[in-house]
């Protein structure tokens, strides 16, 4: 029954679904009568037509033609769906064809990975040295597989030697994050091993998980098991079980215990980090968690596991060929460098055949161990016996590490002593006193007390400068180069011990035993590395920008692609004008100060001496533009406790000889290069601080010279300092040591006379202070420039030494 609708609604009209009038037949639409309908040409609108779906066009408008459209797009969709899928499992079945099963010798060890000096060509070192040898396994005591498939595989007997999951979760961690991690099968890692490093891509996994599933399908699990453990990276260059028991045991493999095959076993992971000569903890408990395994899985008795003990290996004789002599040092902080950047793992390091380029200079590393080994320089017999040494010179500009004395063989002595061992860094830490004070708006023109014998809060007993000497009223330049502790003690008290120690790890100091909470943390009582102080000072000589220090520059694969690429930028974290300043006070210490014979590198330099305050320890840190070098010493007991240091040949034991060491080193290392001047800085602070209230709240100015190098008619025999002068007091003959004023305007002081324990030799004051001039209302005597014994009016300089504090 049909239904309709009047022409004057504007609607068609239905029946059935369908135009009114019309039915299909064979497809077509005819009339009741059978006829074709007639198109009415007087007609504007045509009646509604219904296209499949139900979608309604009327005058050409309404919704378009799509289903049509979307059935084509899903067609072309699976074609190409199907036509991945047969391509994929054809590609499948000719590489599963075409996939060779290698045998335990046609799989390659790895490559040694070379380090060189910043050359390039130059080779440094390797990092370790290959061997393998191939054993037949029926030899073998059943426990050293068992052992093996309990750490490994433990489902090695029943499973089918491949795990999807397992390569599906290595390949996105080897994508995503830049791991080498494997596959959790024996099967799987075998074949890894055979291609090296290259399933680090979809190719190498697919490869890889082709040849897994054919060694699987064609070799049984005892052939299996025995090609790996033939095979294996067991660390200390051994690949293999045989090797590896030479290695750790020396003996082999068929002679291997239950207890030291689990062992082996258990560091397969990590080889060179579970080394027991390594970490002993981690070896023990994975040691035990093999052991643990065994006796669950049935391979070992109650009482076996029970009497199960970790056992002891061998001396790494690996070791004795690769890190020998001092340059085994060098290969030690290129490796830590680079696994503490996780950059790569140690096992990567000594299998992954790298071309490491180091930023050490060959021609400098050969200087520095030539200037600072006693066995080398001449001092072997004069220098006491035991007396550590550690220095590091490098590139303020970039970081880049470009010479290290850390001791004369690794072997003999695996601590470095630039990098690890620390010391009482003395009045090294002064400067960034120094520099705190600017960055509060202090003048350093503004004048403090230098004398000696003084109180301070919170401190019980007197502060005293070196060799008690009194310096009188003087500015803060003149405090820097003298190395009055009672004037940086007054600093530490305006400022707070925890604000020097923040500008000091600011500036670069790692440590974190630098925290402030040492009473005399401005004299240097924190002991700290050669390393900490090269940083901090380096971002003093890079005006304020702190480099990152490193060794390694970069590193290449096998086949010349860039791995990684040192961190050569710098971060602004001081104020340059700031850091200007305090370098402008530090060329007083060599102009005028305590390392005047830093002049003779015929540089403009700047530095800063240091004796801890109880003359454990000495040191020197110095810089021009392009090189910044500390040099330190110290003097431990047989079971490495401090002590003093005693005077030696010339030397008095205190900061003359690492002086000495810096002005040896940097006068041939910096041979042929121009001289750098630093820039000139604008002291915008205020006299007496931002309250008036540091110091005496008054100034003296500074008239020296610090920004150009100025040749001095310098001698060693510390017999300066016979003019008088009103004006700064007694100047020192040719040496620019200004004397000190006692009050503004009134007596002046003598000049100071020059330390003669540099190549000359004196007696242990340094030589004779210069006979005082008579200035203003008459002079006093000079004083010698190590401090050691105070003046008389009128006379010489004393010749005894002794005193509290750290010049």
């Amino acid at each position: 029954m049909s239904q309709s609708r009047s022409a004057s609604s504007g609607r068609s009209t239905r029946s059935s679904g369908r135009s009114a009038g019309f039915t299909r037949t064979n497809g077509a639409r005819r009339s009741n009568n059978g006829t074709r309908p007639q198109k009415n040409a007087t007609t504007n609108s045509p009646a509604a037509r219904h296209y499949r779906g139900g979608n309604h066009r009327t005058n050409g408008k309404g919704p378009k033609l799509k289903g049509r459209r979307k059935h084509l797009i899903l067609k072309w969709v699976l074609g190409l769906i199907g036509a991945c899928l047969l391509a994929g499992i054809g590609l499948f079945a000719y590489l599963y064809i075409t996939t060779e099963i290698p045998q335990p010798e046609k799989i390659a060890m790895a490559e040694n990975t070379t380090v060189y000096y910043n050359d390039g060509v130059t080779e440094l070192g390797t990092f370790s040295q290959q061997n393998r040898t191939i054993i037949q396994c029926n030899a073998l005591p059943k426990y050293v597989g068992n052992a093996i498939v309990a750490s490994e595989n433990r489902t090695f007997y029943q499973d089918n030697g491949i795990d999807i999951r397992g390569i599906a979760r290595a390949l996105v961690n080897n994508l995503t994050k830049g791991t080498r991690q494997g596959g959790s099968t024996i099967t799987q890692q075998y074949a890894e091993r055979y291609y090296l490093g290259e399933t680090t891509s979809y190719k190498g996994k697919i490869r890889e998980a082709i040849l897994a599933l054919k060694i699987a399908q064609t070799q049984d699990k005892d052939e299996v098991l025995c090609n790996y453990m033939n095979t294996i990276y067991l660390g200390r260059g051994a690949y293999g079980i045989q090797a590896a028991a030479k290695a750790y045991f020396n003996k082999n493999a068929q002679d291997l215990t239950l207890n030291e095959a689990a062992m082996l076993a258990g560091i397969i992971p990590s080889p060179s980090n579970w080394d027991p000569a390594v970490n002993q903890k981690k070896a023990e408990s994975r040691f035990k968690r093999v052991i643990n395994i065994m006796h669950e899985d049935g391979y070992i008795t109650s009482k076996e596991a029970k009497e199960a003990q970790l056992p002891a290996t061998v001396q790494n004789t690996q070791l004795q060929d690769v890190y020998k002599g001092p340059n085994g040092y060098l290969l030690q902080m290129v490796r830590s460098e680079l696994v503490d950047a996780k950059a790569f793992t140690t096992d990567d390091l000594d299998t992954g055949g790298y071309k490491i380029i180091t930023t050490i200079d060959k021609n400098k590393q050969d200087l520095m161990q030539q200037v600072v080994s006693p066995a080398n320089n001449g001092m072997t017999g004069v220098v006491p016996d035991g007396m550590q040494f550690g220095a590091m010179s490098a590139n303020p500009k970039d970081g880049s590490i470009l010479s290290v004395y850390a001791g004369d063989d690794y072997l003999a002595k695996q601590y470095n002593n630039a990098t690890q061992a620390q010391y009482e860094v003395g009045s090294t830490m002064k400067p960034f006193a120094l520099l705190a004070a600017a960055q509060e708006g202090v003048s350093l023109n503004t004048v403090f007390n230098g004398n000696s014998y003084r109180t301070f809060p919170g401190i019980t007993s007197t502060v005293s400068n070196f060799g008690n000497e009194n310096y009188g009223y003087i500015n803060l330049y003149r405090a820097t180069a003298m190395s009055s502790n009672t004037v940086f003690m007054d600093l530490q008290t305006k400022l707070g011990a925890k604000k020097i120690a923040e500008t000091a790890r600011t500036a670069g100091v790692e440590s974190t035993s630098l925290d402030g909470s040492e009473p005399f943390t401005v004299l240097g009582n924190n002991a700290l590395t050669v390393k900490d102080m090269t940083g901090a000072y380096a971002t003093l000589a890079n005006q304020g920008e702190k480099p990152t220090l490193h060794i390694v520059a970069s590193v290449k694969s096998s086949a010349g692609k860039d791995l990684y690429l040192a961190p050569s930028t710098t971060e602004r974290v001081f104020q340059a004008n700031d850091v200007n300043l305090v370098t402008k006070a530090l060329t007083g210490v060599v102009q005028s100060g305590t390392a005047t014979e830093a002049l003779n590198t015929g540089h403009t330099i700047a530095g800063k001496s240091g004796t801890s305050n109880n003359s454990y320890a000495a040191s020197f840190c110095g810089y021009t533009p392009s090189v910044v070098s500390v040099f330190s010493m110290w003097y431990p007991d047989a079971n490495g406790n401090p002590q003093v240091i005693p005077a030696f040949g010339s030397w008095t034991g205190g900061s003359d000889y690492p002086v000495h060491l810096f002005t040896q080193y940097m006068k041939q290392a910096l041979d042929g290069t121009p001289n750098e001047t630093f820039p000139t800085a604008k002291d915008n602070g205020k006299v007496g601080g931002p309250d008036g209230t540091w110091g005496t709240g008054y100034s003296k100015s500074y008239s020296n010279n610090y920004y150009g190098y100025s040749r001095q008619n310098y001698n060693n025999s510390g017999s300066n300092g016979t003019t008088g002068s009103t004006t700064n007091g007694t100047t020192g003959g040719t040496n620019p040591n200004a004397g000190s004023q006692t009050t503004p305007g009134t007596t002046n002081s003598g000049g100071t006379g020059d330390s003669g324990n540099t190549s000359g030799g004196g007696t242990n004051s340094g030589g004779t202070g210069g006979t005082g001039g008579t200035g203003g209302s008459g002079g006093t005597g000079g004083t010698g420039d190590s401090g050691n014994g105070a003046a008389n009016s009128g006379g010489t300089g004393g010749t005894s030494g002794g005193g509290t504090g750290t010049e």
